[in-house]
């Protein structure tokens, strides 16, 4: 017998409307749906690609630097000076300090001042250090970043941005007397005694600025960020070694002017790992990993992450 092809109902049923919207020329359901998604795929592309550019290194603009670290600086003094000096906490908070060293085994900060004290030319030098070096070295390092690393200087800028705001977040949370106002020390205020010009902590220009605003050392955050940024980028090996001996330097200048204890340090420390950790989340790498030399805008393509 030959074959009989025989056409059911249920076959019939799943085929009809197929057939029928193709016959008729209808637009099929799933095509419908994809085109409504699409404008969510197209704005999911551009936002994306916005956002790629957006973290890419790309070359500073000069004029925006300036007026940024101009604003930034001028935010940053505003805000720690506003912060309420909150006298009675900052002495207690003080004291807890100096008590948790003396359990550590660390609380020498009175030695290394009296002992530095007793050398004038040597305090006065640490004096005028202390008042002006982290200014002069953390501009300095951005200028040379500016000219020399163009394609990291975003980058680490932003390191030592969210270094110093979150700085601000403890200065209010965790009011600190430096050691040379605290109670029941021995501490000599260097700028007190030799008249030293510069510090806003001490003389006259002690009611400008904000007196129990040590938690954190910026002076340490600042200059270890320098630092790091010199022995990390720098080609000339006594440059490099100089990098690393700067924040060591510094922490011996804050300590033996008692302006901080060992721990302040310790916070400073802790705000430069936050900078960092905020550095690679946005450009997905450390500064230092990013590429020198990036493309003008507007010459060389667009302006995409290398290898450097």
């Amino acid at each position: 017998m030959g074959e009989t092809t025989v056409t059911t109902k249920e076959g019939h049923d799943m085929a009809a409307p197929h057939s029928v919207a193709g016959q008729a020329g209808q637009a099929d359901p799933a095509d419908a749906t994809d085109a409504t998604n699409a404008p969510d795929e197209v704005n999911g592309r551009a936002g994306n690609t916005f956002l790629r550019r957006l973290r890419a290194p790309r070359r500073p603009r000069l004029w925006f630097e300036i007026l940024l670290i101009a604003v930034s600086y001028w935010t940053y003094s505003l805000i720690r000076n506003a912060v309420p000096e909150q006298k009675a906490e900052a002495l207690r908070n003080a004291d807890w300090i100096w008590k948790t060293e003396h359990s550590l085994g660390i609380a020498f900060e009175e030695s290394v001042n009296h002992a530095i004290n007793s050398v004038t030319w040597l305090i006065v030098g640490m004096n005028y250090y202390y008042a002006t070096l982290h200014f002069v070295v953390t501009l300095g390092v951005l200028v040379w970043l500016y000219r020399s690393h163009p394609g990291r200087y975003a980058a680490t800028r932003l390191t030592l941005f969210a270094t110093t705001v979150v700085a601000l977040v403890g200065y209010y949370l965790y009011p600190l007397a430096p050691p040379r106002l605290m109670n029941g020390g021995d501490f000599v205020d260097t700028v007190m005694i030799h008249h030293t010009w510069g510090s806003m902590a001490s003389g006259d220009l002690k009611h400008m600025s904000n007196q129990y605003a040590a938690m954190p050392s910026m002076h340490i955050g600042w200059s270890t960020w320098a630092g790091l940024t010199i022995f990390a980028l720098a080609t000339v090996p006594w440059v490099r070694v100089l990098g690393l001996l700067y924040p060591m330097a510094t922490l011996l200048v804050i300590v033996a002017t008692a302006n901080h204890f060992w721990l302040d340090a310790v916070g400073g420390l802790m705000c430069l790992s936050f900078g960092f950790l905020v550095a690679r989340l946005w450009y997905g790498s450390l500064p230092y990993a990013l590429p020198k030399l990036v493309p003008v805008q507007g010459q060389g393509g667009p302006l995409l992450p290398v290898k450097p």
